[in-house]
């Protein structure tokens, strides 16, 4: 199986965190890694977005130093390959790890340490995203995120995203940091139509985004489908996720097959394995369970993975080949 769509910070184990604490004196509000989960899983049923993001705030503090980036990296990479995952692209934003004083430069280098040993002692494959955030005052943090992103390029490092509050920070105010990334010939993916329009995937399309993190809002806009088939533009669907930030309210609703049927790249991806308590073997018991996903869509959702990843056509060839496509 392969995962596109996986924040680093989403996905934190609650053992690693508990390890991390421990050694570094972090305060805790439980040392019982089994009640830990409370703190970093949200509930099926889900209040909004703004309960959800309050999950990433514990596994924050375990990553700011460049221990705690390495060990969480390599337990997620872990616990990847025991899931059967062939290959994953792990995202993440530097500029949120420098509160105790690593540049962004030692962030990545330190996930890119955890990968390197991930790679080195288990089977899985693994590629990391950079992400820019949304705000107000970060612009020039996202603009180092950027070059930073072009220095590690091919080292581990395979593209770019915009993440953070969609509806707050329109994508359109964040056209600066990527008409750098195509000057630098950085490929990058951007969140758009999760919690804004589809307003929002045009606006990451005329950027030149190669793929879009959820673009749920694209079915309102029959023009913009076409586009996105005809440009060969991945989406990066996450169902659990989407349910529980009331992205969508029911799976019925879910445009998936829809997206899948006009032509359009859509693969099924995890978000946050910790914050959805998910696997990307989950995702697919869901989607067959409660929307009838046919082993002929899961077939081309596979596909459909390993044509838009960030890897050399040699490479996808490869995945086919283990993938048995």
């Amino acid at each position: 199986m392969i995962d596109l769509h996986l924040h680093l910070d989403g996905s934190v184990s609650p053992e690693i965190i508990l390890k991390i604490a421990l050694k570094e004196h972090i305060a805790l509000p439980t040392y019982d890694a089994s009640q830990l989960s409370s703190f970093l899983t949200c509930p099926k049923h889900c209040d909004s977005l703004n309960e959800y993001l309050t999950k990433f705030a514990l596994p924050g503090q375990v990553m700011q130093t460049k221990y705690g980036l390495y060990e969480v990296t390599y337990d997620l990479i872990h616990r990847l390959d025991q899931q059967g995952i062939l290959y994953a692209e792990i995202r993440f934003a530097p500029q949120l790890h420098t509160h105790q004083g690593l540049s962004q430069k030692q962030v990545i280098e330190a996930v890119l340490e955890g990968v390197k040993q991930g790679m080195k002692d288990f089977r899985i494959r693994v590629q990391i995203i950079l992400c820019c955030m949304r705000g107000q005052d970060n612009h020039e943090e996202n603009l180092e995120t950027v070059r930073l992103a072009k220095v590690f390029l091919h080292q581990g490092v395979c593209a770019l995203d915009l993440a953070g509050a969609e509806a707050l920070y329109p994508t359109s105010s964040f056209q600066n940091e990527f008409a750098l990334a195509k000057q630098l010939n950085i490929p990058f993916t951007i969140h758009a139509g999760e919690a804004d329009s589809a307003r929002s995937i045009r606006d990451a399309i005329s950027f030149g985004a190669q793929r879009i993190g959820h673009g749920i809002h694209a079915q309102e806009d029959p023009e913009l489908m076409t586009l996105l088939a005809e440009k060969k533009i991945g989406l990066e669907m996450c169902p659990t996720s989407n349910l529980q930030t009331k992205a969508i309210q029911t799976l019925d609703e879910y445009p998936l097959r829809t997206f899948l049927k006009q032509g359009i790249l859509a693969t099924v991806n995890t978000d946050n394995t910790t914050v959805s308590d998910t696997t990307l073997k989950r995702e697919f018991e869901l989607l067959e369970k409660e929307y009838q996903l046919t082993q002929e869509e899961k077939k081309q959702l596979y596909q459909n993975a390993i044509e838009i990843a960030f890897l050399s056509p040699k490479e996808k060839e490869q995945l086919r080949k283990e993938m048995k496509l």
